[in-house]
Formats: structure tokens, C-alpha cells, sequence
């Protein structure tokens, strides 16, 4: 699910908490995403919240995404930490594991995309010499 970059989408984040839980130094957020059911991946939906929240250079992590059942909505825990290594600290090592292979996969098919663009900008190149 590609989204453009105005973000038309922010309206549908729903905030069902916000608590600032200073004993684990994080913020805890609950929100509900309305007609995203069984279409929201966690990648996108942290990248939803960060720019909802306006939560640039911070650590959002996913801790669950829960479609209902019979409705086309998404309810989403998140925590927010100031820094990686304390958010390491806290939460399982599996979490971070997979948002890692996550990362990865993107980064992956992003290559990918770029050098098959550029090899349609070499090939009309080349047949331009030849003739």
C-alpha cells in the first residue's frame, strides 16, 4: 500500500491513549486506524504515527497490530523511546529481529527498483550510439 507524500491519510489515526510513562522513560500509544483492516503492515503504520505525531528522530516501535473481526479497522500499540539502546533494553530481542528483516526486505526492493530504472535509462542510451 503506497501512499503519496502529502499523506492524505492522517485523518483515519485515531488516538485511543497517549500516556507518558516515565518509570520506563517511553511513551505508550494506542490507536485505532479505520478502513486499513488486513491491509496496514507494521512498517507503514509506524511511519503513520511518526508523522501524526510529528515523531522525527525518536524510536516508534509496534508492538501490536490487531484487526477486529468484522470491521475494517486496525487497533495498534506503539512505544516511543528517545533512544535505541534503552528501548533494546526493554523490549524482546524477536521484536526488534523482525522489524530489522522488515527493513531489510524494503531496503532490498528499493535497490532494486533503482537499478532497474537505471537500466532503462542506459538501454535507449546505447541504441541512440548505434544508429
Amino acid at each position: 500500500m503506497k501512499y503519496l507524500k502529502n499523506f492524505w491519510y492522517m485523518s483515519i489515526i485515531q488516538t485511543l491513549s497517549d500516556v507518558n510513562n516515565t518509570f520506563l522513560s517511553r511513551r505508550e500509544l494506542t490507536c485505532d486506524f479505520a478502513g486499513l483492516g488486513g491491509k496496514l503492515k507494521n512498517m507503514e503504520a509506524v511511519d503513520m504515527v511518526t508523522k501524526e505525531f510529528k515523531l522525527d528522530g525518536k524510536v516508534v516501535i509496534p508492538m501490536r497490530l490487531k484487526t477486529h473481526v468484522g470491521m475494517s479497522k486496525v487497533t495498534g500499540i506503539f512505544y516511543v523511546y528517545e533512544d535505541e539502546g534503552l528501548a533494546k533494553k526493554h523490549i524482546n530481542p524477536t521484536i526488534f529481529s523482525r522489524l530489522e528483516k522488515t527493513k531489510a526486505k524494503i531496503a532490498e526492493a528499493e535497490k532494486a527498483v533503482a537499478e532497474a530504472a537505471a537500466s532503462e535509462e542506459e538501454a535507449p542510451k546505447e541504441e541512440e550510439k548505434t544508429e
